[in-house]
């Protein structure tokens, strides 16, 4: 009996505590037309490649991405309110972030072979996102959201003198389409927005010019972008 009556007093002792009103932080963020922050994140950056037919015949090279290097971002938000539920975001900022190539030369007896270990690719991008965030309703301090997007980078770290050894010629401009999720939490004192987003690249990035060593760069047909974000959003 003394079980039950324990059991009996924790559960009335829960149901009040849960009726009681929570205390909502910082109610007028939302509903204000233009707001501001500032974001800093991590990111993955990696590259969808299609290797060309050729490199499936003996004494061929196969293009593939090593590994995934994290990187970082920061940005600046802008927020411009459209209604209870959706807002436009501009988010200008920079990127950091590197790719690792290897190349595998395949032989008569269908073994490939490494030739060319963690050929490194690094990007430093400015970035000009425009994204629609899909809010859903607030639940006390906490509001999930979905956001999707357009996203024009620039890669300024894309520079090659005539001495630089060149495996891959790449482009300097790319168009992305972001998709992602995240939560927004209200504290006190501001809005904390917690977000996991993907961006893949439209265009192929191979420039097709004369390279150091043109094999490397023969060996891919086709080259899309591919990055994975963590970010950490303050308004």
């Amino acid at each position: 009996m003394r079980y039950l009556y324990l059991i009996a007093f924790v559960l009335i002792v829960t149901n009040i505590q849960a009726q009681k009103p929570r205390v909502l932080n910082y109610t007028t963020q939302d509903d204000k037309p233009i707001t501001f922050g500032f974001c800093v994140g991590l990111n993955t950056m990696d590259y969808i490649i299609k290797n060309s037919p050729g490199s499936f015949f003996p004494d061929s090279l196969l293009a593939d991405i090593s590994r995934a290097n994290p990187g970082f971002h920061i940005q600046i938000i802008s927020n411009y309110r459209l209604g209870e539920y959706f807002t436009l975001r501009f988010l200008p900022g920079i990127s950091f972030g590197q790719r690792d190539f290897n190349y595998f030369r395949k032989d008569d007896n269908n073994n490939y072979t490494l030739v060319n270990e963690k050929h490194k690719l690094e990007s430093n991008y400015l970035e000009f996102p425009v994204l629609l965030k899909y809010k859903a309703k607030r639940l006390n301090n906490f509001r999930p959201y979905l956001i999707t997007g357009p996203n024009l980078r620039v890669d300024l770290a894309k520079t090659y003198s005539e001495d630089d050894e060149v495996y891959l010629d790449l482009k300097r401009f790319d168009l992305y389409h972001e998709v992602g999720v995240g939560f927004d939490f209200y504290l006190p004192y501001f809005k904390l927005g917690v977000e996991l987003k993907y961006s893949y690249g439209f265009f192929d990035m191979l420039q097709r010019r004369n390279t150091s060593h043109p094999e490397f760069q023969n060996a891919i047909d086709k080259l899309n972008s591919s990055v994975f974000l963590l970010s950490f959003h303050f308004e």
